[in-house]
């Protein structure tokens, strides 16, 4: 037995143990440690980091204009106008700086203060670990007159960096295409990029992100030249109380620019950036602006002459920030980050600075406008009296024994036990539910909490009115951890399991998003520990005499009923071959699968007739037959499906791009990229389609059962033919209301923990549930109106 037998035998760790993950290796090893995770946060990551490249370019005062194109197969295309990556040779490395740049990881030009006097980039890894992550990336660089190009495939060079010519422009072009090895999903998402790209722009007055989606033909445009007086006004839109307090500086080549705001409302909103970053988890630079807007305002009231003396209090912090709208973003030469993720500065000194230069504006806004100033000190010393209004409620309302543990609601149908860890409450809507669910419940160990109506919308009204309402202090009271920042103890939590559990409809659907609004905004502590779930009642009753069966959700509902015929059909194809149980269960699947593909292409403005006529046609298709092979047998395939089929090749100094253009006898033209052809869209669907045509080239079908045999032609009519069949003979009934199962069946399908399906609460972007809660349940109309306008036409299932 040799060393390394040994070793794997005993366990031992020795130096042999010690793996060196050579270049990129270690990134595609773990990929997470880089990027955050694998996921669509993960995928994003990497056209954020891409991105930022180009963003340090335009803080440096190089680049004015970026173009981002997402691709039908999800891959990205970003093009700036800077000063294009260096390619001269670099000695210490011996190859060009731009392979050094692509394949190293912590190699750039962000490192020495020279190239970039500040960036977001500054870890160097970013463009490094996107090459890693994907399956190609290629990249043009224009630069001192000349053009090159370098592609690279998951970080491996697959062509030496090649001269192109002249060019009469500079800037770098880098596409690339996330491994499908690495990621679970390809599919970005539109609004997210969107946003970040919306936010870049607001920061970088002037700077031009043109963003086009060419999956679903969708394209904006953000540029704003007033910078972050653009982005206040655009967030605060109409509801601003008065003018907007700008402020801006430098200290020790930290340089600062702040917005304040007030609004109507009560809830504080801020944006804080740090090199362009989005430090949602706030830092230094925010308490320093915090620390500076309390010390102002107390300031001015101290020595304003005119105020009366009503309004002269002494404000706290929270008194100074409601209704607070502001946005701080800061350039720091050296940032000092929380992780790669990029979530809190920590520089220590950044909060002297820009307290200092905030402090200083603030006071001089306050002393020039008085009028202003005026709206500002009622709105906070508002706040103060609403504080300590709800101080005293607080208190009444303890005195009165009705916020503790020995005065429960009456109500509520407690649980014997008084073990918290084992113990679990429903909050139920209605009496009539209520009622079911307590006759049906596991009294040891199940508290049943009926709420009347809809609660109070916690996201618009202020907390002493949230103390008023008397199902919010039920909760409040049954829960038993108290409530309020100082307040809040979870020790004391009476259940650490609290499940809404409403109705599968409109109302139901309305007072869960009420619930979720005020444990999102008053008891956060209690989604981060996981103890909020929502109950998942059965959606379906199916029965047919004495059977009798639950259905929780849409796909178990197909499953249930592909299951069910197929003990009672057989299925012949047009040439004899018939299908067994498995291979009619996979054959159904398929079809399955198929139609789902055939919905997304349709979704990308590929009508059905082409989108079958591109997967019928042999040859495999791939962007490169289009680019290096002979098209014409393609072209007259399609022609005789009814298409005429041109190539366009459009070609700038930027990049190279290949189009189909099919024009059907209606003279209707649908273009598409030929990266089309690599999506995981039309390789599976092709996959699929190629297998069933192997086994039937005709698509005519047999469909035999005990009673008779029906004649088919066609994929899908044979599905929907096949699901008639499944819903004959038996009743299904669809729940919208709890109180419509009796005890017996609500225990059996939403509360017995052996049979039950749950979800838990959490809370994966806590910036985007922010501003979803703020934009759907706040007080401006106009967002939510925005929101349904956006999305009416993405409704499923509409309950009317």
């Amino acid at each position: 037995m040799d060393n390394k037998d040994r070793q794997e035998n005993s366990g031992e760790y020795t130096a042999q143990s010690i793996q060196v993950l050579e270049g990129l290796t270690a990134v595609r090893k773990r990929p997470a440690m880089y990027i955050g995770s694998t996921d669509v946060r993960g995928l994003q990551h990497l056209v954020y980091e891409v991105l930022d490249n180009s963003i340090d370019e335009a803080m440096a005062g190089y680049c004015d204009n970026v173009r981002i194109t997402v691709h039908m197969d999800n891959s990205v295309t970003i093009s700036d106008n800077g000063r294009g990556i260096p390619v001269d040779w670099h000695e210490k490395e011996n190859r060009p700086a731009l392979e050094v740049v692509m394949t190293v990881l912590h190699a750039g030009g962000k490192f020495d203060n020279a190239s970039y006097k500040v960036s977001g980039g500054l870890h160097g890894v970013g463009v490094s670990v996107v090459n890693a992550l994907s399956e190609y990336l290629e990249v043009t660089v224009r630069r001192e007159g000349e053009k090159y190009f370098q592609k690279f495939e998951r970080g491996i060079p697959v062509t030496k960096l090649r001269h192109e010519g002249p060019s009469s422009s500079r800037g770098t072009t880098i596409k690339f295409r996330p491994d499908e090895e690495i990621f679970s999903t390809l599919d970005f998402d539109y609004d997210t990029l969107s946003k970040r790209f919306e936010e870049l722009a607001y920061l970088n007055s002037g700077l031009r992100i043109e963003f086009q989606d060419e999956r679903y033909q969708k394209s904006d445009v953000f540029q704003f030249d007033g910078g972050l007086l653009s982005f206040i006004k655009n967030v605060n839109k109409d509801s601003g109380l008065h003018k907007v307090i700008y402020a801006s500086g430098e200290v020790h080549n930290v340089s600062m620019e702040l917005t304040l705001q007030y609004k109507t409302g009560y809830k504080e909103h801020i944006y804080s950036f740090a090199n362009n970053i989005r430090t949602v988890e706030g830092g230094t630079h925010l308490n320093g602006l915090r620390s500076a807007l309390t010390r102002a305002i107390n300031t001015y009231i101290q020595h304003a002459q005119d105020l009366p003396r009503k309004l002269k209090q002494k404000l706290t912090g929270d008194d100074v920030r409601e209704g607070l709208t502001s946005i701080i973003s800061v350039k720091v030469p050296d940032p000092q980050f929380e992780g790669q993720t990029k979530t809190k500065l920590g520089n220590s000194e950044i909060s002297g600075y820009v307290s200092g230069i905030a402090y200083e504006k603030i006071t001089t806004f306050l002393n020039e406008n008085p009028k202003d100033a005026r709206i500002i000190v009622e709105k906070v010393v508002d706040a103060a009296r609403a504080r300590e209004a709800a101080r005293k409620a607080k208190e009444l309302v303890r005195r009165k024994g009705a916020l503790s543990d020995y005065s429960l609601p009456g109500k509520l149908a407690d649980c014997q036990s008084k073990n918290p860890s084992e113990s679990e409450i429903f909050i139920v809507e209605g009496d009539s539910a209520g009622g079911s669910a307590k006759q049906g419940r596991n009294p040891k160990h199940q508290a049943i909490l009926p709420l009347r109506g809809k609660i109070l919308n916690v996201e618009k009204t202020r907390f002493e009115k949230i103390l008023e309402n008397n199902e919010i202090k039920a909760l409040i009271t049954a829960m038993g951890a108290g409530i309020g920042d100082k307040e809040l103890d979870l020790s004391k939590l009476r259940y650490h399991k609290i499940v809404i559990m409403t109705d599968a409809d409109v109302d139901g659907a309305h007072i869960r998003t009420l619930l979720l609004t005020f444990f999102f905004r008053q008891f956060s502590q209690l989604i981060e520990n996981g103890y909020l779930y929502i109950a998942q009642p059965p959606l379906y009753r199916v029965h047919k005499g004495n059977f009798e069966q639950f259905i929780s959700d849409e796909k178990t509902m197909h499953d249930f009923l592909l299951n069910r015929v197929y003990d009672e059909i057989s299925i012949k194809t047009e040439n004899g071959l018939e299908y067994t149980k498995d291979e009619m269960v996979e054959l159904i699947k398929n079809l399955i699968s198929l139609k789902d593909s055939f919905e997304d292409a349709g979704n990308m403005g590929i009508k059905e007739e082409l989108f079958q006529s591109l997967l019928e046609y042999g040859p495999r298709l791939h962007p490169v037959h289009f680019v290096y092979e002979d098209s014409s047998e393609f072209i007259s395939f399609m022609s005789g499906r009814g298409f005429e089929t041109t190539l366009e090749k459009e070609e700038s100094e930027i990049e190279k791009r290949y189009f189909l253009v099919f024009t059907d006898r209606n003279e209707h033209s649908t273009r598409i990229g030929i990266e089309f052809f690599n999506s995981g869209l039309y390789k599976k669907a092709h996959q699929v389609q190629q297998q069933i045509l192997h086994n039937n080239p005709g698509l005519g079908f047999e469909i035999l059962s005990q009673k008779d045999t029906i004649q088919v032609k066609g994929i899908f009519p044979l599905l929907d033919k096949v699901f008639e069949l499944a819903h004959k003979g038996i009743n299904i009934q669809r729940y919208k209301g709890l109180g419509e199962m009796n005890p017996e069946q609500l225990w059996s399908t939403t509360m017995d923990p052996d049979k039950r399906t749950m979800l838990q609460v959490n809370v994966e972007d806590a910036e985007l549930a922010d501003d979803l809660f703020s934009r759907l349940m706040g007080d401006k109309v106009e967002p939510r109106r925005e929101f349904i306008e956006k999305n009416a036409l993405e409704v499923a299932d509409l309950d009317i």
